[in-house]
């Protein structure tokens, strides 16, 4: 099929060189022409593995082409899928101006039969909102007998950054969301090739069950916070109930890890515009609330515990490895470990980072008081603490020897419990975990 995906953001850009890895022609349109360079160029604005090669192996197939208007690749295009970002506004509801853009351009320059298909994750009763933009923007041109044939469909995604491409290629589900067979139809042949029941639902359920998988397993990360805030206090271990409670088959192992709360750029916004959602029905979901506010007063608890056990740490020199939301990703949008510096700093410490593949974007946001430094064990060096806020698999694999040599007092206060197999109480460190017995 020939595809057009407006957005090459994160899931723009995967899902589009999914498809083209399934045979597609796709065409990938942004209107950031830095963006768009980058990208004709071989490179990603991201880091996420495999997709540089896979990048450069279909645009070699001449498979994937990229524009920064939709009016030089429309044409012919059979589905036009929206990608755009859906950020948090200010009132927790999700911003639709990018979306909303993308639909009225595409009424503006849609002359044949097509698929509109709606990938953001959007708030019940989006699609038909873009559906009814883009037919009013045709008819405005002098398209309206052409709107009959242009038809609306919602395929949430469902990627973890770090393994995207193999949650495109292996996902549990594909959700396919439409009031019309043909519709059906034509996303069931769209992913030809990918091994996986497709769901077939509604417009409305489709936009729902994106955001409700996300706050259930939101639910689920605090939930097992909460549990451990409660073992702390009679000595037990948080990885020991959990490794049992998860061996239940009706509640499962996924998302049951201890430690600083959730983050990135689809929890919290997307936990944030359910409730909201909600809350315009007339109904108070206290429950994604109470999910939202113990996610909050994990990062604060955990801020808490350093300033206590440091008797402040205004002038203190502290080591932070992590600044992505989590391993295997540079994404520091909503990232719990990039609150926790910038509380820091405000209440006057001194902070040096690393982080293998987010120092760059956290550059970006942090003050220039904050130092980068080259390696994880560099970072240590003179620190009255260590920081461990996500799990990058080589902050295993430091000598930490040398770690214990550099820091002027061996303290690691890890939290995600990352380190806590590693039995580094043994070898001369002050070791506080999220959840876990006092060492």
């Amino acid at each position: 099929m020939n595809l057009v995906m407006i957005g090459t953001g994160y899931v723009g850009l995967v899902t589009g060189l999914g498809y083209a890895k399934l045979g597609h022609r796709v065409a990938c349109v942004d209107t950031d022409p830095s963006k768009i360079a980058q990208l004709d160029l071989g490179e990603t604005p991201f880091y996420e593995p495999e997709l540089p090669e896979l990048l450069r192996e279909m645009q070699e197939a001449g498979r994937i082409v990229f524009a920064t208007d939709l009016a030089e690749v429309i044409d012919g295009a059979e589905v036009v899928m929206i990608a755009v970002g859906t950020p948090a506004r200010t009132d927790g509801f999700a911003d639709l101006s990018f979306v909303e853009a993308a639909a009225d351009r595409i009424g503006e320059l849609l002359d044949h039969e097509a698929l509109i298909v709606v990938k953001s994750s959007v708030p019940v009763g989006t699609n038909q909102e873009v559906i009814r933009r883009i037919r009013q923007k045709m008819g405005e041109v002098g398209r309206e007998a052409l709107t009959s044939v242009v038809a609306i469909a919602s395929l949430p995604e469902f990627l973890r950054p770090g393994f995207a491409l193999k949650d495109f290629m292996e996902p549990d589900r594909i959700v396919i969301g439409a009031d019309d067979s043909v519709a059906q139809t034509t996303l069931d042949r769209l992913h030809d090739g990918i091994n996986a029941p497709r769901v077939f639902m509604s417009l409305q359920s489709a936009e729902l069950t994106k955001y409700a998988a996300n706050a259930l397993l939101a639910t689920k990360v605090s939930f097992v916070n909460e549990i451990a805030n409660i073992a702390e206090r009679f000595g037990a271990d948080i990885r020991e109930v959990t490794r049992a409670v998860g061996m239940d088959k009706r509640i499962g192992p996924h998302f049951m890890r201890a430690g600083i709360g959730y983050g990135g750029s689809c929890f919290p916004k997307d936990v944030s515009a359910l409730m909201q959602m909600a809350g315009t029905s007339g109904y108070d979901s206290r429950l994604l609330a109470t999910v939202i506010e113990v996610n909050n007063r994990q990062r604060e608890r955990f801020v808490t515990r350093v300033v206590s056990d440091l008797d402040g740490v205004r002038g203190r020199r502290i080591a932070v490895w992590g600044l992505a939301f989590k391993g295997g990703t540079d994404d520091v949008r909503g990232s719990a470990p990039m609150d926790i510096v910038q509380r820091l700093i405000g209440l006057g410490a001194e902070i040096v980072a690393f982080d293998p593949k987010g120092m760059e974007a956290a550059k970006r946001v942090l003050p220039s008081s904050v130092e980068f430094a080259p390696t994880a064990v560099d970072a240590t060096t003179g620190a009255d603490a260590l920081l461990v806020l996500n799990e990058w698999p080589e902050f295993r694999e430091v000598s930490f020897e040398a770690v214990r040599e550099r820091m002027a007092e061996p303290r690691i206060f890890d939290g995600m419990n990352h380190l806590a197999d590693l039995n580094l109480s043994a070898h001369g460190f002050l070791y506080r975990g999220v959840g876990l017995r006092k060492e």
